[in-house]
């Protein structure tokens, strides 16, 4: 899926091992703008050619801020943890031949290997127009591997910076446990949620949780910032599943295994389906034109639509080539339509085929649509992902599109599409 050359960080090997992938939800298979180095819709995990986890070693309780920075500039990796003016606690991390570290976060300094930007509702963002007020923190979030089987995930909020340092200033949240090690939360939180039942047909959403820059799971805090941590989930861990979701305050990731890849549909029988549709010959059933799904690149694109494009009124799921009339108020011409062929009034889009595999919980037929978007998958993955309360800005949950990021009718999260087939 990606030149060698744009993973070569990761995959250094002519036959490398795969932990898995990380998905950023809200981009049909890749940015507006094209995937540019480390900053791409999607970013997978090898096994690197020599080990660069880290574990922790030696804890130093510092009383002056001069002797925590002779802590901390020996090239090691450290987290410091500020309690106050006059102490810190500095945790020392030394080299773990049995993991390999990669870390995420919105800052393009070298210590970060897929760089994340706030996405935007609609899937329209661009590398070009940044958003100035950014949540994502500059090193959100590590996902440590062990380099042999099973190859277990593992994810823990805050990533080490330039200096090989994560700070936890006197405001952060953090707290000694009752076995002795520090640990403390990140402004506004890495948010992970493990789905029921994997991420196969049969998955219900799971709950959403916290996790420490130590890797505990822990309960929401009231706020998204609020400097005390909710409850200790002892019976959960950090361990990433197929499916998982992780929220960085700004952009959500979804986790696929190597394994879950591999039984996820191809590009290619995306691609057959949609040759599969249009070979059917559906039509408009007033202009009795014929219809046709755009190429999955026009499709990621949501580029100028064609005359064959496919329209649907989502309140009832009539599939329609477009036209400019049915308008319920002549002031908004882009407000509610009406069906000709049964009279319900809602929403009439274009519809455009959901292109990234990894958002797929079967490879079943393209029969539903989103509210309001518009974006097209298999019936079990829209209801999936309609059930799902994705975090929005800094304290809400709603469920959106998993191809756009855009926010699903409370009402009706997904529709079904009916075609009407030739008459000759």
């Amino acid at each position: 899926m990606f030149s060698p050359s744009q993973e070569e960080q990761c995959a250094p090997t002519k036959d490398p091992i795969k932990y898995g992938e990380l998905v950023v939800l809200g981009y049909n298979g890749s940015l507006p703008n094209g995937d540019r180095g480390r900053r791409k819709s999607r970013f997978a995990l090898y096994k690197r050619s020599k080990a660069n986890g880290v574990k922790p070693s030696t804890v130093h309780i510092l009383n002056t801020p001069q002797a925590s920075k002779a802590v901390t500039c020996k090239g090691q990796h450290s987290i410091s943890y500020t309690l106050s003016r006059n102490q810190t606690v500095v945790v020392e991390y030394c080299h773990d031949k049995d993991t390999d570290m990669f870390q995420i976060g919105r800052s393009t300094e070298s210590p970060i290997d897929f760089v994340v930007t706030d996405t935007v509702s609609g899937g329209q963002e661009g590398d070009e127009t940044p958003i100035t007020q950014s949540t994502i923190s500059r090193f959100a979030c590590r996902v440590v591997c062990e380099r042999v089987l099973p190859y277990t995930a593992r994810i823990y909020a805050a990533g080490f910076d330039s200096s090989k340092n994560i700070f936890l200033g006197e405001k952060a949240a953090k707290w000694k446990n009752p076995d002795g090690h520090m640990d403390g939360l990140t402004t506004n939180g890495v948010l992970v949620m493990h789905p029921r039942g994997g991420f196969t047909e049969e998955s219900k959403p799971g709950v959403w949780r916290e996790i420490s820059v130590c890797g505990d799971v822990y309960t929401l805090r009231e706020t998204r910032s609020a400097q005390t941590r909710g409850k200790l989930v002892e019976c959960e861990s950090n361990v990433l599943q197929d499916g998982s979701l992780v929220d960085l305050c700004g952009a959500t990731l979804l986790w696929r295994t190597a394994d879950g890849l591999f039984h996820t549909p191809t590009q290619k029988h995306l691609e057959a389906l949609r040759q599969e549709i249009n070979a059917a010959r559906p039509q408009c059933p007033v202009g009795l034109n014929t219809l046709a799904f755009p190429s999955m690149q026009r499709s990621r694109a949501l580029s100028s639509l064609e005359d064959k494009q496919p329209w649907v009124y989502l309140a009832c799921g009539h599939v329609h080539g477009y036209h400019n009339w049915g308008h319920r108020s002549e002031q908004e011409p882009s407000a509610q339509r009406e069906c000709p062929m049964c009279r319900t009034v809602g929403p009439y889009v274009p519809l455009w085929l959901g292109c990234e595999p990894a958002f797929y919980v079967d490879v079943g037929a393209p029969t539903h649509a989103f509210v309001p978007c518009g974006h097209v998958c298999s019936e079990k993955s829209a209801k999936y992902w309609a059930e799902i309360p994705l975090p929005h800005g800094t304290h809400a949950f709603h469920a959106a599109c998993p191809f756009c990021a855009t926010q699903l009718s409370l009402t009706q999260g997904c529709a079904k599409l009916i075609f009407q087939g030739p008459i000759d």
